[in-house]
C-alpha cells in the first residue's frame, strides 16, 4: 500500500529536498524512521541496511512530498479479517507511525542532508584528481559480523600512509585526508587476519554511498568497480575468454565460450571479461576467492609444463596490459605470489589493520629475477555480443514470476538464478530490482535482438535515471532498489537459458 503526503502536510525543509542526493539520503532516513516507529509486525517497511539507495519504499519528491510504500499483514480469524483490528491497524497505527516519521528533528535531517552533499562532493574530486578509489583516515572497515554489517566497535581506525595520503576540501566537514589510490595495478598485501579482505570489501562497498555513522562514511570507488571470482559450476554463455583460455584439449571455440558448469579459473575468466563489457573500468580481487591457475603461473610450473601444453594465460600477464592500453584498474589482495610485485603500480602493507606503503621495497624485490616468463603479449578487449530477447523474457518461460531469494538468488519465471559470488549485491531490494531492470529492458524493446549488452544497459541507465523506480514499478508494486548496470549484468550472464550471438552476425 501507498502513504502519499503533499509537501505542505510533509513539511520538509526545503534545504533537505533541495538536490538529489539529499532527497534520497533523506528517503532513507525517512524509511528508517517510519520502521522504527511502526508498533507492530503487522506493519512493515523496506528501510534497507547500511547503504544509501533509491529505493521503492520512500520517495522524497523534488517538491518536498513523500510517498510510503510498505505492507500491511491484515488481522483475521482463519479467513476472515477481523474488521476493527484491521482498521485500527490501517487507520490509526500506522497514520500515527507515518507522522511520527515525518516530525523529524531540524538537527537529524540536517545531519543526512549534510552527509549526502559531502559524498557527493568527496566522490567528484576523487574522480578529478584520477583516482580509483580513496579510504578517509578514520574510518571503521571492519564490521561486527558475517550478518551483522553495522561497524565493530572495538575496530582499528584506518590512517592513511603519508606517501599515499591526499586532502579534500568538503562542503560540511571541512578537510579529510585519507588514501588515494591510484590507476594501474595496486597490490594489498600481509600476513593472514591482518585486513587485507577487510580493506577490499570496504572498497568493494565503496561504489555505494553509507548511512552517517557507518564508519565507511567517507569510502568511496569508482562507480564502475566491480569485484569479481571464481565461480564453480555457474553457466558461461558465449564469452570472449580467448585472452585467458586458448587452445583447450576439447577444441572448444573460446572466443565464444559456452557452458553449463564451469571451473574456477573459466568461471573467474569469464567474470573478468563480463565485467569489461559491461563497462567496469576497475577490478577487485581477492586472491582467496580466486582460481590460483588463473592468477599465476610461476617460474617452476612453466619449466615443467611447457606454455603450448597450458591453455590458462594467468592474469598476472594480463593487469599490465588492461591498464595501460585499456584504462582498467586492479585492486588485488594477494599474499601468496610476489610475481605480481613485477607489475605492481603500489603495494600497500596490512600490518594488524593499519597500512604501509611498501612499493620502493617491493620494487627492489622484484628487481631480482626469478626466472619465469611473461606468458601474453597483451589483453585484447572482448567481442560484444547480442542478447536474444527471447531467452530472457520471464513471461516467455511460463507465468510473470520474479522474486528475490535474499541476495543469493533470484526466481525468474520458472527459472532460478544463482547470483551468490556476486558480492556486491547488498540486500534482497535490490535483487528484485534486478529481475525488474531485466523485465523492463524486455519489455521496453532495449533487449531487441539487434543492441549490444553494453547498448541494453546504457538503455537501461537512462529510463533509471530519468524515471527511477516508477520505471521498474511499472511492472510491478514490489520493494525494490535501483542496481547499478553491473549487477544487472552479472544476473543477466547467469541464467542458463540465456542466448547470445555475436555483434554483427
Amino acid at each position: 500500500m501507498a502513504l502519499s503526503y503533499d509537501a505542505e502536510t510533509a513539511d520538509l525543509l526545503p534545504d533537505w529536498y533541495a538536490t538529489p542526493e539529499r532527497r534520497r539520503a533523506v528517503a532513507v532516513m525517512l524509511a528508517k524512521r517510519l520502521r522504527k516507529a511502526c508498533p507492530t509486525r503487522e506493519l512493515r517497511i523496506d528501510a534497507g541496511g547500511q547503504e544509501i539507495l533509491r529505493r521503492s519504499s520512500c520517495e522524497v519528491g523534488e517538491d518536498g512530498s513523500v510517498v510510503f510504500r510498505l505492507g500491511a499483514q491484515l488481522p483475521g480469524h482463519g479467513r476472515r479479517i477481523a474488521g476493527r483490528q484491521a482498521a485500527r491497524l490501517l487507520c490509526e497505527l500506522l497514520p500515527d507511525a507515518a507522522d511520527e516519521a515525518l516530525a523529524v528533528p531540524e538537527d537529524e535531517a540536517a545531519k543526512w542532508a549534510r552527509h549526502a552533499d559531502d559524498v557527493a562532493a568527496l566522490r567528484e574530486a576523487v574522480a578529478a584528481a584520477g583516482l580509483v578509489a580513496f579510504v578517509a583516515d578514520g574510518s571503521m572497515l571492519a564490521r561486527r559480523s558475517g550478518v551483522d554489517d553495522r561497524p565493530l566497535e572495538a575496530g582499528v581506525p584506518f590512517a592513511s600512509p603519508a606517501s599515499m595520503a591526499v586532502e579534500f576540501a568538503l562542503p560540511h566537514a571541512g578537510t579529510v585526508r585519507g588514501m588515494g589510490i591510484g590507476p594501474g595495478v595496486t597490490l594489498i598485501v600481509g600476513g593472514g587476519f591482518h585486513g587485507k579482505s577487510t580493506l577490499l570489501r570496504a572498497l568493494e562497498s565503496g561504489v555505494w554511498d553509507h548511512v552517517p555513522g557507518d564508519g565507511r562514511d567517507f569510502v568511496v570507488a569508482d562507480r564502475s568497480a566491480v569485484k569479481v571470482r571464481a565461480e564453480d559450476g555457474r553457466a558461461v554463455t558465449g564469452v570472449d575468454v580467448h585472452a585467458f583460455v586458448d587452445h583447450l584439449p576439447s577444441g572448444d571455440d573460446t572466443r565464444r565460450f559456452t557452458t553449463e558448469n564451469a571451473s574456477g579459473s573459466t568461471s573467474q575468466a569469464a567474470a573478468v571479461v563480463e565485467a569489461l563489457e559491461a563497462g567496469a573500468r576497475a577490478l577487485l580481487i581477492d586472491e582467496d576467492t580466486a582460481a590460483t591457475n588463473l592468477m599465476i603461473r610461476d617460474a617452476r610450473m612453466q619449466e615443467l609444463v611447457a606454455k603450448d601444453r597450458e591453455p590458462l594465460t594467468p592474469l598476472v600477464d594480463l593487469v599490465r596490459s588492461m591498464a595501460d592500453e585499456h584504462g582498467v584498474s586492479t585492486i588485488l589482495v594477494m599474499g601468496g605470489s610476489g610475481d605480481y610485485m613485477d607489475v605492481a603500480d603500489r603495494v600497500v602493507l596490512m600490518d594488524a589493520y593499519r597500512p604501509e606503503d611498501v612499493t620502493e621495497r617491493a620494487k627492489s624485490l622484484a628487481a631480482k629475477p626469478t626466472g619465469r616468463r611473461v606468458e601474453a603479449e597483451g589483453f585484447r578487449m572482448p567481442r560484444a555480443r547480442v542478447v536474444d530477447p527471447r531467452s530472457v523474457s520471464s513471461e516467455a518461460r511460463g507465468r510473470q514470476k520474479i522474486r528475490a531469494e535474499g541476495t543469493d538468488g533470484l526466481r525468474f519465471g520458472e527459472s532460478e538464478v544463482d547470483v551468490r559470488s556476486v558480492e556486491q549485491i547488498t540486500d534482497p531490494a535490490m535483487t528484485t530490482g534486478i529481475g525488474l531492470a531485466i523485465e523492463a529492458a524486455v519489455r521496453q524493446g532495449w533487449i531487441d535482438g539487434k543492441a549490444t549488452v553494453a547498448e541494453v544497459l546504457d538503455r537501461l541507465d537512462e529510463a533509471l535515471d530519468e524515471d527511477g523506480e516508477a520505471e521498474l514499478l511499472r511492472i510491478r508494486d514490489a520493494d525494490l532498489a535501483l542496481p547499478r548496470r553491473f549487477e544487472v549484468a552479472a544476473t543477466l550472464n547467469r541464467m542458463r537459458e540465456l542466448q547470445v550471438r555475436e555483434s554483427g552476425e
